[in-house]
């Protein structure tokens, strides 16, 4: 029993670095799970610039949680951790899509493929609001643009059949991607036939005004 204070001792170091390094790490994630909202929020608003800004800010902070839990990896896997890298990925994925450039990759982004593939399966959300907002100015080809990406987000992540334990509840995300799938290619043919009827109309009124 001598030895049991300093054991003790030992044991209080290690607690203090670990709760300093997950304090730090609880900052950092709260930063940027607020850059990453920032980021969707000027990309619907067309706001690239800042959009870009915010996901440059973003990847810093990707970079200082990984420094941060370099010993401690069980931190950096915790899931308030990924779930803000997650946002990251989420957002830049939205970004890449809606201005129709390549999707960033996993190594780029410096994120493990699971945390990829669940803000991969977020992302048809954000498409389904850009959608919605095209639609309100009527049946457009870029919103149909956008449903496809959505359609073959959905067509990857359905063969991602593996545990939750794995994927980090990936299934339940891909069964939300096939409702939002759904739901905005209803609302897309209603748009479409929408404006095939007002163009009927509008030539049938033509013929009537004709002399």
């Amino acid at each position: 029993m001598q030895n049991l204070e300093s054991i003790a001792e030992q044991a209080h170091q290690t607690f203090e670095a670990r709760m300093q390094a997950r304090d730090r790490a609880l900052v950092l994630a709260r930063q940027l799970t607020r850059k990453s909202a920032n980021a969707i929020r000027a990309i619907h608003r067309s706001q690239q610039e800042d959009a870009k800004k915010f996901l440059v800010e973003a990847a810093q902070l990707v970079a200082g949680l990984r420094r941060e839990t370099a010993a401690y990896p069980d931190l950096y896997y915790a899931g308030y951790t990924q779930d803000a890298i997650k946002e990251y990925v989420e957002a830049s994925i939205t970004l890449a899509l809606i201005l129709d450039q390549p999707l960033p990759l996993p190594a780029t982004l410096e994120v493990e493929d699971a945390t990829y593939l669940t803000g991969l399966a977020e992302t048809p959300g954000e498409l389904r609001r850009r959608c919605l907002d095209i639609m309100r100015q009527g049946y457009s080809s870029e919103a149909e643009r956008l449903l496809t990406c959505m359609d073959d987000i959905y067509a990857v992540l359905v063969t991602m059949d593996y545990p939750d334990a794995i994927t980090n509840g990936l299934r339940r995300q891909t069964d939300l991607v096939r409702g939002i799938l759904e739901r905005t290619r209803g609302d897309l043919t209603i748009s479409q036939r929408e404006d095939q009827l007002k163009e009927a109309l509008d030539r049938l009124l033509e013929r009537l005004s004709s002399p």
